[in-house]
C-alpha cells in the first residue's frame, strides 16, 4: 500500500487522520512527507507536539506554545489562568492553517486534547488534523501521583473522528525472529518462551565497552558514563561550544536553553580523537543513530569514521526555533514562519551512553540496556526496539522479574487492540 498517497487522500477529502504503529515502522518519514507535500502545494502547516523534544524532531514548536496554553493542563486551569478566551492573534494563526500536525499523540492527555479541541473550534478552524503516534510507547506526563489518561479517554477524541492508518513494517531491522518478540514486549507480554528469550540477551559483557552505547532510564548514569569513558581516551580534549545566533532582540536566554535540551544539542560538545559517536540526525550519508569513531577535528570540521570506513565531513548545523508571525506581503497581510534564533552545533554526541527518552527516532547497532532503571510503561519497548542488529544487544541482568520490566499500560493495550 502506498501509505503516503492513503493519508494524503484522506486529509484532502478533510478527514482527520491518526497515523500509528509500532517503533521502526517509519511514522516519522511518512509525517516529514506528508508535511513536506503540503508545504510544497504552499499549504500552511502546524507542526506540533506535546514536548519540547517530541516537537524538535519535526522541527516544530510545543502544542502549549502555539495554542496559546500557557502552563495550564486542563480547561479548569486555563480558566483561572485567565486565557480560556482566544487572542485575536492565535485566532487569526489556527484559522489561517491547512493541516495541523501533533506528533507523540501518546504523550497527550485527554484535557490536552479538550484544551486543543477548543482553540481549534474558538478558531473557526476548517483544515485537517494529523496526529501520530503509538499508544503503547510514551504515556503523558503527569504531575504527582494522578492517574494517567490519555488523549483517547476524552470526548474530543470522537469528535475528530480519526480515520486510522496503521504502518506495520519494521525497516529497524530485517530479524523475523527478534521482530516477533518486538510484538510480544509492545503488547506487555511476557510466558516462559518470552522469558527465555529474554535471557538468550543477557551476555558477559565485553571487555571494551567503548564499542557499544549504554541505554539507560536516568540522565545522570547516562553522563557519569560518558564522563568516565571520556577519561580513558588519551588524547587531547576538544570542546566544540554551541554558537547561537539571535535573529530577534526578544530571545530570551533560558528560552535558548530549554530549546537545546529539548533538540538534544549539548552546550559544550567535549570530543577527542578516537572516540566513538553517534550521530543525532538524518542525512544523505548518515542516519540518526548511526554509530562512528572521530578520526580528525580541525578549526570548523569534524571528521567521523563510519563502521564501512568511509570518513564524513561534519560542520556545525544550525537548529531554528520558529514561531509564526504577521507579516506584509505584496500589500497583503499573511502567517509566515520566522526564525527566533539558531543554535549551530556538531550533528555528533559520545556514544557511550544515552537515556532512553533522549533516543527517540533512534537506530542503533551495538546496544546495552540497563533493565534496573526501567520504571515506566513501555519504557522497556521503546529501548529494545532502538535495536537495529539483535545480535549485537546485550541487556543487563534484571533483579526483578521479566514481568515487571516488560509492562504496558493497560488502558492503552485495550485502546490499541479494539481499532484493529
Amino acid at each position: 500500500m502506498d501509505y503516503l498517497k492513503n493519508i494524503i487522500e484522506k486529509l484532502q477529502s478533510k478527514k482527520n487522520v491518526f497515523l500509528t504503529g509500532g517503533a521502526g515502522v517509519g511514522k516519522t518519514t511518512i509525517t516529514k512527507d506528508v508535511i513536506q507535500h503540503y508545504e510544497a502545494e504552499a499549504k500552511k502547516v502546524a507542526k506540533l507536539a506535546s514536548t519540547g523534544m517530541a516537537a524538535t524532531l519535526i522541527n516544530g514548536q510545543t502544542l502549549h506554545s502555539f495554542l496559546e496554553l500557557g502552563i495550564a493542563s486542563d480547561l479548569d486551569e486555563l480558566q483561572r489562568n485567565g486565557k480560556l478566551e482566544i487572542s485575536k492573534k492565535t485566532k487569526k494563526l489556527i484559522s489561517c492553517m491547512d493541516l495541523i500536525v501533533i506528533d507523540e499523540i501518546s504523550m497527550v492527555s485527554d484535557t490536552l486534547l479538550d484544551m486543543i479541541n477548543l482553540r481549534l473550534k474558538q478558531a473557526g478552524f476548517k483544515g485537517v488534523v494529523l496526529v501520530v503516534g503509538d499508544f503503547l510507547q510514551l504515556p503523558p506526563v503527569v504531575r504527582g501521583y494522578g492517574e494517567v489518561r490519555f488523549a483517547f479517554e476524552g470526548a474530543s477524541w470522537k469528535e475528530f473522528s480519526f480515520e486510522t492508518v496503521e504502518l506495520t513494517h519494521i525497516y529497524r531491522t530485517d530479524d523475523k525472529y527478534f521482530i516477533e518478540l518486538l510484538a510480544y514486549i509492545r503488547d506487555g507480554f511476557v510466558d516462559e518462551e518470552v522469558h527465555n528469550n529474554l535471557n538468550e540477551y543477557i551476555k558477559p559483557l565485553p571487555e571494551d565497552l567503548s564499542e557499544f552505547t549504554f541505554l539507560f532510564g536516568k540522565n545522570n548514569s547516562a553522563a557519569v558514563h560518558n564522563k568516565n569513558q571520556l577519561e580513558f581516551i588519551e588524547s587531547e580534549l576538544f570542546v566544540k561550544e554551541a554558537q547561537i545566533i539571535k535573529h530577534v532582540k526578544t530571545a530570551k536566554d533560558i528560552e535558548i536553553e530549554r530549546f537545546m535540551d529539548d533538540a538534544r544539542i549539548e552546550k559544550e560538545l567535549e570530543l577527542k580523537i578516537g572516540v566513538p559517536v553517534l550521530f543525532t540526525r538524518n542525512s544523505w550519508n548518515y542516519f540518526n543513530g548511526e554509530r562512528g569513531i572521530l578520526v580528525n577535528i580541525d578549526s570548523s570540521f569534524v571528521y567521523v569514521q563510519k563502521s564501512d570506513g568511509v570518513v564524513v565531513k561534519l560542520e556545525a548545523v544550525a537548529q531554528s526555533k520558529e514561531v509564526w508571525k504577521e507579516k506584509s506581503v505584496g500589500g497583503k497581510k499573511e502567517m509566515l514562519q520566522e526564525s527566533i534564533f539558531s543554535v549551530y552545533q556538531y550533528p555528533i554526541k559520545l556514544a557511550y551512553a544515552i537515556t532512553i527518552h533522549k533516543s527517540q527516532g533512534m537506530s542503533i547497532v551495538d546496544l546495552i540496556i540497563e533493565t534496573n532503571e526501567i520504571f515506566a510503561p513501555s519504557q522497556f519497548y521503546v529501548a529494545i526496539s532502538r535495536s537495529s542488529n539483535p545480535k549485537r544487544l546485550n541487556l543487563i541482568a534484571p533483579k526483578k522479574q521479566w514481568r515487571d520490566i516488560v509492562f504496558v499500560n493497560q488502558k492503552a493495550l485495550e485502546f490499541v487492540k479494539k481499532i484493529f
